[in-house]
């Protein structure tokens, strides 16, 4: 288990990620998290003691860095859920890269809405919502459904808009992590190698 966040973060840092989206991903508004945004959400969670020994799925886990942090840092399950079979592709390769126990490792090439377990915790990357509309109002109303605790991903100028759906479903959110996701040049209209995005670590728990 990675004693530091820096050290949990140098291992996912060796996974594989997406190197370039079409327009399909583009309408889903799928982007890579990256390693050192997704040791901070894990660390921070396992922090508050919502990985160690806890049942965990990664919805629309991608390449995986969110479940695999999850499973360095003790969890006793991870559902790996993603609807791109390309996704889902990488992410078996960086858990088996990761050297996770397989069988902790739950992987569903499914849509989110297909998924009926329960889990302790959520933790996902959603999309923002301004390609695909209310998207990322889907992930948390399913996030509300299967887990107590949920931490997502999403634009600061939208807390207004996760706490209003939080509240309407019987959740608070009780922390606002700032971030800033390193976005790598995966879509051919980016003009830049690089680019940073203010974005909230929401956690979010059932009242």
């Amino acid at each position: 288990m990675p004693k530091s966040k820096s050290r949990l973060a140098i291992l996912l840092s060796k996974l594989a990620v997406f190197e370039k989206f079409g327009k399909q991903e583009l309408l889903k508004e799928q982007y890579a998290t990256d390693s050192e945004s997704a040791a901070e959400a894990i660390w921070f969670a396992y922090m508050q003691g919502d990985i160690a020994g806890k049942v965990v799925a990664d919805f629309g886990c991608g390449t995986g860095l969110l479940g695999i942090a999850a499973l360095l840092l003790g969890a006793s399950k991870v559902y790996f859920v993603d609807s791109d079979e390309e996704a889902i592709g990488i992410c078996r390769r960086n858990i088996a890269s990761a050297g996770v126990e397989d069988e902790k490792a739950i992987i569903l090439a499914a849509d989110i809405s297909e998924f009926n377990e329960k889990a302790d915790t959520v933790v996902q990357n959603p999309p923002f919502g301004t390609k695909a509309k209310h998207a990322d109002r889907e992930f948390l109303i399913k996030a509300f459904k299967a887990a107590g605790v949920i931490y997502s991903f999403h634009k600061i100028e939208t807390a207004h808009f996760v706490k209003k759906v939080a509240a309407d479903n019987g959740f608070d959110v009780t922390n606002v992590v700032p971030l800033r996701l390193q976005l790598k040049k995966t879509y051919e209209f980016h003009r830049s190698r690089m680019r940073r995005v203010d974005v909230g670590l929401f956690r979010i728990e059932k009242t």
